[in-house]
């Protein structure tokens, strides 16, 4: 026969005999290493205590007070970027002691609250859209009624020049905006704000007592 016949070569089990005889040298170094990291271990825990001896255990931070929390939310009010915020109206706002200083501020009154209010020492500069800025974050501008209600009324010339009337969607707004609004420096003058006096007629004190 020319191909000689292949013979079956059944499975073969390989072994691996490894010598479990650690050198000298091997083994010394493992115990070095041991004992380092023992006294490694035993430093940090004297760096722990004495921490904990001398600060506590960790840092405990006083809660928040209930005011903190109360401003963080009136902050975070859902207030669209449009319009300025209430930081921002609280940073150029004139404090009492400062309002006293002015003379339009003298015998100030807010008037009769109502949902519209009236604006004056405003500067030659100021137009529409600087009082919408401001005003406008006392508006849902989603709702179609408070849209509607939301009207501003700015004088330009005349006697009246330098005042506005602003009308917005209730009362509760517009406390808010007088509260908020009122000592704002707008164009390097401070706004006075103020209740606008109702256009209805007073009603006769004889007329009331008649019908007492």
């Amino acid at each position: 026969d020319v191909f000689e016949q292949p013979q079956h070569v059944g499975h073969k089990k390989i072994e691996f005999h490894i010598n479990t005889d650690i050198p000298a040298v091997l083994q010394i170094n493992s115990e070095k290493e041991e004992k380092n990291g023992k006294s490694l271990y035993f430093k940090y825990l004297s760096t722990i205590t004495e921490e904990i001896n001398s600060t506590g255990f960790g840092r405990i931070f006083p809660a928040p007070s209930s005011n903190d929390k109360m401003e963080t939310e009136e902050e975070d009010d859902d207030i669209p970027s449009e319009f300025i915020s209430r930081k921002d109206l609280e940073k150029n706002r004139l404090s009492r002691e400062e309002m006293e200083k002015f003379s339009v501020f003298k015998n100030y009154e807010p008037g009769d609250p109502n949902c519209r209010i009236y604006v004056k020492n405003l500067a030659k500069q100021v137009q529409e859209k600087d009082l919408k800025f401001i005003f406008g974050r006392y508006v849902d501008f989603q709702s179609e009624v408070e849209r509607n209600m939301f009207d501003i009324r700015l004088m330009k010339e005349g006697r009246m020049k330098g005042q506005a009337f602003i009308g917005l969607p209730n009362e509760k707004a517009a406390a808010k905006a007088l509260k908020e609004a009122n000592g704002y420096v707008l164009f390097e003058k401070p706004m006075v704000v103020q209740f606008a006096r109702s256009a209805r007629p007073k009603q006769d004190a004889n007329e009331g007592k008649r019908k007492k």
